[in-house]
């Protein structure tokens, strides 16, 4: 599995070859088509397996039970590699969502899976900082979660088109400032005379 989604993610789903996949898996085609149906149903797979534990680990985990959603949040969208040959990949699922959505439905309803696990663990975050008073009560934790990814994933494809780092970098730094500003006025002051 995770041979077919390097080879999507640095491909594109309609231009992966399923013989390279094969090659790099060190499986035959017998046994790929003996589990998949066809190379819709693998790249579904991809989606469901691969793709949907990646974003596990990298925004629900570390989002679920956070003592500082906020602090949370910045780490993650910190951690992003800013190295050229990853700027210039952009976000899988966004790639794939952009590539195929449109063809396919079964493509749309799982990327849309995916951005829908994506944004209920940030408001999942949000919502219990306002309960712990860290994050600013008045915000709406749903249309935030939306506004923090779309602006997120916008650095991310102007970082992939522009191929220069400086494009994430400078995203980078401005999504944090913008999730920094959810907190509480108080929990403001008490992060500012900590740094």
């Amino acid at each position: 599995m995770r041979a077919a989604f390097e080879e999507i993610y640095r491909t594109g789903f309609r231009s992966a070859d399923l013989d390279a996949i094969l090659a790099v898996a060190g499986v035959t085609k017998g046994a790929l088509y003996y589990h998949f149906d066809n190379k819709d149903a693998l790249g579904y797979a991809v989606l469901d397996e691969v793709m949907a534990s990646d974003l596990h680990q990298k925004w629900v985990q570390p989002l679920r039970n956070a003592k500082d959603p906020i602090a949370a949040l910045i780490r993650i969208v910190q951690s992003e590699s800013v190295k050229r040959e990853d700027v210039r990949r952009g976000c899988p699922l966004l790639n794939l969502s952009n590539e195929m959505s449109g063809l396919d439905e079964g493509f749309r309803r799982r990327t849309a899976k995916l951005f829908k696990n994506w944004h209920d663990a940030v408001a999942g975050a949000l919502r219990e900082g306002q309960k712990r008073r860290i994050v600013r009560s008045e915000i709406d934790a749903d249309e935030t979660a939306t506004f923090l990814i779309a602006t997120y994933e916008g650095y991310v494809v102007l970082g992939k088109n522009s191929q220069d780092p400086r494009t994430m970098l400078s995203g980078q730094r401005r999504v944090s400032g913008q999730i920094e500003s959810l907190r509480t006025a108080r929990r403001r002051t008490q992060a500012a005379g900590r740094a």
